[in-house]
């Protein structure tokens, strides 16, 4: 794998038919959406949520979390489109922000539990496994895309990147760091981690209150570390503040989040 990496240039379209392009990136993405509710609906037997239910929710998640990337997106990147309004809607050039994703996501899945008088924290931790499945997968979008990858390395498995994805200030590089790799490889961790919590706790037949709890707030604190980290070697634009890239702002803010849950008299009060 590591020699295919470092010697294959792969193509943004996976066939084309006439005018109508398919691309990898859309494939990515759906494959990642279809095995995270996969994960789901084998779950939610065990946390006697029905099937119906799941098929509601997932299509708010879904469009709602490709809304919420996508505006995200908009957001960090208004000046290029501004000066390109016709690449807003062309989210198969890639674009979606996984933060606007999550944050679209936590509120969906706040205002859908409280209209169908559910625990938050229970539908979050039902749902969180398969998310950070369908975030090892559908960040594979990237790669096929040619984008946010790191800075240049020697390393046997950098990737090649086309000249004409290369930023200026890399134009005579030629191998940069797969940060779509690293990031897939720890959301494949994240889940596998999650999963075989619940696949203890599914064995002691019992789901405590602060089961879900701690599930949400360890999402939150590995994916935000995770993110945080390979934020140092990621050369795309962002906005800066505080001497730190947009996204560790973010992660930052989320590991607070995170730990002001675990540790608040509400997160006590689930046992």
């Amino acid at each position: 794998m590591i020699n295919w990496l470092h010697t294959f240039q792969p193509p943004a379209i996976l066939f084309s038919a006439g005018p109508i392009n398919i691309y990898w990136y859309g494939l990515c993405l759906v494959t990642g959406m279809a095995a995270a509710f996969f994960i789901i609906f084998y779950l939610a037997k065990y946390y006697e949520i029905s099937r119906d239910t799941i098929f509601d929710l997932s299509f708010w998640l879904i469009s709602g979390g490709l809304v919420g990337a996508r505006i995200y997106d908009v957001l960090l990147e208004f000046p290029y489109y501004i000066e390109h309004p016709g690449h807003i809607l062309a989210i198969w050039r890639g674009g979606l922000a996984i933060h606007g994703a999550i944050i679209a996501g936590i509120l969906i899945i706040w205002l859908f539990a409280r209209r169908q008088n559910i625990n938050f924290f229970k539908l979050s931790a039902l749902i969180i496994p398969g998310l950070a499945l369908g975030q090892a997968i559908g960040r594979w979008g990237n790669y096929f895309n040619q984008e946010l990858f790191g800075r240049p390395t020697n390393l046997p498995w950098g990737i090649p990147i086309n000249i004409l994805n290369r930023p200026t200030a890399y134009i005579n590089d030629i191998y940069f760091h797969p940060t779509f790799l690293y990031e897939s490889l720890g959301c494949l961790t994240i889940f596998l981690v999650l999963f075989l919590l619940n696949v203890w706790v599914i064995k002691r037949q019992r789901f405590p209150k602060m089961f879900y709890v701690w599930s949400l707030g360890l999402y939150m604190i590995l994916y935000s570390i995770l993110r945080f980290m390979l934020e140092f070697i990621k050369i795309d634009t962002t906005p800066y503040l505080l001497g730190m890239r947009w996204p560790q702002i973010i992660s930052l803010v989320m590991i607070a989040a995170a730990i002001l849950l675990l540790f608040s008299p509400h997160a006590r009060s689930q046992k």
